[in-house]
């Protein structure tokens, strides 16, 4: 009842009154970053309360200037003088308030708050200017030939870079707040005759009912609360930096979820196979694009199955034809193979760990000497036969070469758990455990959407367009698996 209370504070008569709102529930005079600057015009007392660091000053410079300019010859009343007030402020964002709690949130959030002695109106200027940093290519989805633009930590920015390329009067953003103390900006985008409504209404109502104190960690606090993985390691929402990638989904149906101070995207819903696409295979002819997927497709098969595989066999040589009999380690070991194996690819993670708490002039130096030193000092002392560090440097590359980061890691979860099954019941291990992982794959849904459709369930024309990178002109129809209100891409 407390909290329900103050949500319904008024504005009052007295600033005095006003100004004890706001030192007790913003900490005015005790938060160095807010102050209050006491105007004195046409007789009437105005202060305007601002937060220094998320405000332009120059903006706020501009309208200081032009309220204190004001003169009248005649005395004004109360209503002519707040429509001399709000016509004088000289931003395209202005809107009237009449709750004190309604202003300490957007005080908090970076407006200017302009309250007059006598009236229980005032008015919230949006002057906001939040540090950060230009839009840059994304480090994760590089391309050799596109747009050079990535999303950043500012979500009004992130908006205007879907809308440059989304210019449609259907695209829409629904902003709500999330988060008791952090009051995140979160933005629900879709366009309105393609989504499907039912979509949009379920997303913005788990939104709704998330129940926090802040969001201090962004996007990945509210995949959480939206497809609630639990400790499944598969990805079910897809992340993107690019623009053009978010429009794109925009317009095949997809829901976005922008959060403010993160620089990605959440699309929604998404599947197994939107996340072994990447953006290159469509900068380029459709015959390179469907060559590199291929080649990335080789190369997510084998962070997973190339090392349990090969390991089945030096179990088994029994299983390899007479043509290729001579994979397998030729020298003997102190060290089981399966330890080796295993060493050698927690050590691939430390690199990798390592090169990110790194300064990029020396995890190049700092990843020469791991392979060339340590690598083969190790072989040397015995440590690893040659071919462990071959095929775990091929299964760690096709790791690297997996679009989605999370998707990467995830393969690596199961190539380790393959390993142990193979380690423990060789042929029959492998064969269940792969049965056992495409059924789990298989029961794994998405907001609602099978993970491994097309292929589970089946769909013949959709699974071909992911095989084959079809021409723009070829691809009419956008993915049934979105339910899409308008089936067709290009209007006839």
């Amino acid at each position: 009842m407390v909290t329900q209370q103050m949500r319904e504070t008024p504005i009052k008569k007295d600033l005095k009154e006003n100004e004890e709102f706001f030192k007790l529930h913003a900490g005015l005079g005790t938060s160095f970053d807010i102050g209050v600057r006491k105007l004195l015009i046409l007789d009437y007392k105005v202060d305007m309360y601002f937060l220094n660091g998320l405000c332009d000053t120059n903006y706020i410079t501009q309208i200081l200037r032009n309220l204190t300019s004001i003169t009248e010859k005649e005395k004004v009343n109360e209503d002519k003088f707040k429509d001399i007030l709000e016509n004088r402020i000289v931003n395209q964002s202005v809107e009237k308030i009449k709750t004190l709690d309604k202003a300490v949130d957007q005080l908090l959030a970076g407006l200017i708050i302009f309250i007059i002695e006598g009236m229980e109106t005032g008015f919230i200027v949006d002057v906001r200017s939040y540090p950060g940093r230009q839009p840059e290519e994304p480090d994760i989805e590089k391309i050799v030939r596109g747009a050079r633009d990535g999303f950043v930590e500012n979500i009004i920015v992130n908006t205007g870079l879907i809308r440059r390329r989304i210019k449609d009067e259907r695209l829409r953003y629904k902003l709500i707040q999330i988060g008791e103390r952090s009051k995140t900006d979160i933005c629900i985008a879709y366009v309105e005759d393609v989504a499907d409504p039912g979509l949009v209404g379920k997303i913005e109502k788990q939104l709704e009912e998330i129940s926090i104190d802040g969001i201090t960690m962004a996007d990945k606090t509210i995949e959480e609360f939206l497809v609630k993985q639990s400790y499944n390691p598969y990805p079910l929402v897809r992340y993107t930096e690019r623009p053009d990638v978010a429009a794109n989904h925009l317009l095949e149906g997809h829901v976005l979820v922008l959060v403010d101070t993160s620089p990605s995207v959440i699309i929604t819903p998404t599947t197994f196979f939107h996340h072994v696409q990447h953006a290159e295979e469509y900068r380029q002819a459709p015959s390179i694009g469907t060559f590199l997927r291929w080649v990335r497709f080789l190369g997510i098969l084998a962070s997973m199955f190339l090392l349990p595989l090969w390991f089945l066999f030096v179990l088994e040589p029994s299983l390899l034809p007479n043509n290729i009999d001579y994979i397998g380690p030729t020298e003997k070991s102190n060290i089981p193979i399966v330890v080796q194996i295993f060493l050698a690819d927690f050590g691939l993670e430390f690199l990798r760990m390592a090169a990110i708490h790194t300064p990029t002039s020396l995890s190049t130096a700092m990843g020469l000497i791991a392979a060339a030193l340590i690598g083969q000092i190790a072989i040397d002392v015995g440590l690893f036969v040659p071919e462990v560090i071959l095929y775990v440097a091929v299964a760690g590359i096709g790791t690297f070469a997996t679009p989605s980061y999370e998707l990467g890691v995830a393969n690596k979860m199961v190539r380790l758990i393959l390993l142990i099954a193979v380690a423990i019941f060789k042929l029959e291990g492998f064969v269940i455990g792969c049965t056992v992982y495409i059924i789990l794959m298989a029961r794994i849904r998405s907001l609602q959407t099978p993970y491994l459709w097309p292929f589970l369930p089946f769909n013949a024309k959709a699974l071909w367009q992911i095989i084959i990178r079809t021409s723009v002109p070829g691809a009419k129809l956008r993915p049934s698996i979105v339910h899409p209100q308008n089936v067709k891409k290009q209007p006839s």
